[in-house]
């Protein structure tokens, strides 16, 4: 295992999505020890919350990479979170302030200022519209699946930890409503990419592999295996030690 994504608790609690109300403050003691539990390669935070701006700094100088989400946070707060080190933003558009012309947001902050941000291209946490926005804005936006337990599964019951969730036509739901989490899986966004928002397939594949693995300093096939698709993007064969990666985009390769 590469790592973990620590998605909270360290968020803002008016902005949970689906996650248990433990949302607390940054401490780096604390993230020590869940970091010798299971070592934490990327952390999201709501820099809002008094205290994580300036824990930020600290937080990259101990070897943790900081993106921003779940979020109540401004334009303002976004672009000084970048600016003390956050490199990135989680799933893009949900669960953070969003765009207005006179309150730009979280979102704002993201499209004017991001070289990296998350997206979860399902068709349902975000429209089409919207990540074409973003690809116009964030020159590495890459997918994440956001996928929870009920990937794959008939619609019903599930759990998500500790909350139960209900897979049905519209996504995976709380009791409330409240999306939690995805069925998606990654063959089926490089499909949404190529088939809705019209991107072609050499940059939708960057956009669920290379970009992502840039971002975590990680090489793409280097102990991953990856699928090749053929006629229709369907899998056909695997590639692993890196022996169908192409080059990065200039754009991202400058940046890294």
């Amino acid at each position: 295992m590469l790592g973990v994504h620590l998605e909270g608790p360290y968020i803002n609690p008016a902005k949970l999505g689906a996650q248990p109300d433990y949302a607390r403050p940054v401490s780096l003691d604390e993230l020590r020890r869940l970091d010798a539990l299971a070592p934490v390669r990327l952390l999201t935070l709501a820099p809002e919350v008094q205290g994580h701006l300036d824990a930020i700094e600290a937080l990259c100088a101990a070897g943790y990479r900081v993106q921003v989400g779940h979020t109540s946070g401004s334009y303002d707060d976004g672009v000084q979170a970048l600016r003390r080190g956050a490199r990135g933003f989680t799933h893009l558009f949900n669960a953070m302030t969003p765009l207005h012309h006179r309150l730009p947001g979280m979102v704002g902050a993201a499209l004017a200022h991001a070289q990296y941000a998350e997206i979860i291209p399902d068709l349902l946490h975000v429209h089409p519209g919207a990540i074409r926005v973003a690809l116009r804005s964030i020159p590495c936006l890459y997918c994440v699946t956001d996928s929870t337990a009920a990937t794959g599964m008939p619609d019903g019951e599930y759990k998500l930890g500790r909350q139960p969730v209900t897979k049905c036509p519209g996504g995976v739901r709380l009791a409330d409503g409240t999306l939690a989490g995805s069925t998606l899986t990654m063959d089926r966004a490089l499909r949404n990419l190529v088939d809705v928002v019209g991107l072609d397939l050499q940059d939708a594949a960057r956009r669920v592999a290379t970009h992502a693995a840039d971002f975590r300093a990680s090489r793409t096939g280097a102990g991953s295996p990856r699928r090749v698709g053929g006629h229709g993007l369907a899998g056909q064969r695997t590639a692993s030690a890196g022996s169908f990666r192409r080059r990065r985009s200039d754009r991202c390769r400058r940046a890294c």
